[in-house]
């Protein structure tokens, strides 16, 4: 019999294609129109490809351990040590909830502004902070029901939006002047900022299979589909701005749907697994009452300082995650490391740093696979020279 504290694979493929479906990813999609439109295709796919493939590996770990991603980081860096990227991850969490909050109260703005004349951010992000507080307290059985009507409806809502946005007379496609490694370290990126939540989702999977294919699956084809429907737009309509293609191509109330529910999906994500590295550090913490002030927090966040440098935001979240998934992929797949009994741990800590460092002083070189898949094959290499270096000095 099904627990109820369980996630099938139906449920965890609806949920990363949710998590995937955002006014974000289509922003960032956008972001690659200089790559011309063949050269941005080959960048999303394999970018994503990459990102998502660790990813799920790095779920696979939650799954077999039965850990939330946080405390899966234990292995590599001990109790005490895991706090420290709690504390990281918390901070990037709420970082995420503003800008998703703030992202999504402007283009239902701009989407009622233009069709109805109501004209209001704040209320706008007040409103999905509070939809985002009752997927909070739904609960997670509430919660498994609200997220698959709500994703089965932005589902059929993308079909409609990308039928649509397709058919629009094409513009003069820009020329392909932008550098590829670029473009791949955007879509790969954005799939390893997902890597502190994974395993709060794959360690309730009931079955082996659906930790990794039904996550994969879900962030796969919905990222690469948001990023082709902003690349298409950027080349095409001459600008990234998702909300501005919807109404150039009259979605009227379809637009509204669509952000209104992919925002509350992505970002109800955030929320619960900034809860659950709280709880890494504080064991009694109440799930729902950290929750809402987390939503509260982003929303706050959101109203009085809006993010407006997201793809720096981006590259922040490769230098750390970059080096961190790295060291514990390798710790626990290759040197079959555990280190849960540990309070921290040397090694691991001074390959975080280092990898952090060899990130920003590699990320003006423009290298064809961008910094991030270059930072985690040096981390690697780096991390098992200190585990080698530092058992035999024992």
């Amino acid at each position: 019999m099904e627990s109820k504290q369980s996630l099938t694979s139906t449920n965890l493929f609806f949920l990363w294609f949710g998590a995937s479906v955002s006014v974000a990813e289509i922003l960032t999609g956008g972001y690659l129109a200089d790559l011309g439109f063949s050269k941005g295709m080959w960048a999303i796919i394999l970018g994503h490809l990459v990102g998502t493939s660790l990813l799920v590996i790095a779920g696979v770990i939650g799954f077999r351990e039965r850990l939330p991603s946080i405390m899966s980081t234990r292995i590599s860096f001990g109790k005490q040590g895991s706090y420290l990227i709690s504390i990281i991850n918390i901070l990037q969490l709420v970082g995420w909830t503003a800008i998703m909050i703030i992202e999504g109260g402007r283009a239902l703005n701009h989407v009622t502004s233009s069709l109805w004349g109501f004209d209001s951010i704040i209320i706008h992000s007040v409103t999905i902070g509070i939809l985002i507080g009752v997927w909070v307290g739904a609960g997670f059985h509430g919660f498994k029901i609200l997220n698959m009507a709500a994703v089965s409806l932005l589902l059929v809502l993308t079909v409609i939006m990308t039928v649509i946005i397709f058919k629009q007379p094409a513009v003069t496609e820009v020329k392909a002047l932008g550098f590829f490694g670029t473009g791949f370290e955007l879509s790969v990126i954005m799939p390893l900022s997902w890597f502190p939540l994974i395993a709060d989702y794959t360690s309730l999977s009931n079955s082996k299979k659906g930790a990794w294919i039904a996550p994969f699956a879900g962030y796969f084809i919905g990222s690469c589909w948001m990023y082709s429907i902003g690349l298409f737009g950027g080349l095409f309509s001459g600008s990234p701005d998702p909300t501005g293609m919807m109404i150039a191509a009259k979605m009227g109330f379809v637009a509204f749907m669509i952000i209104g529910l992919s925002t509350v999906t992505t970002t109800f994500l955030d929320v619960h697994s900034a809860t659950m590295s709280l709880i890494n550090i504080f064991p009694n913490t109440k799930r729902r009452i950290a929750a809402i002030v987390f939503a509260a927090a982003g929303t706050i966040l959101a109203i009085y300082f809006p993010v407006d440098q997201y793809t720096s935001f981006l590259y922040l979240l490769g230098s750390v995650f970059s080096p961190l998934i790295s060291i514990l992929l390798t710790d626990y797949f290759i040197l079959k490391v555990d280190l849960r009994d540990k309070a921290a741990d040397l090694p691991a800590t001074l390959s975080l740093i280092t990898g952090i460092i060899f990130y920003y002083m590699i990320k003006q070189a423009q290298l064809i696979t961008g910094p991030t898949l270059a930072t985690i094959i040096f981390t690697f290499v780096l991390h098992y020279i200190f585990r080698t270096v530092f058992k035999t000095s024992r």
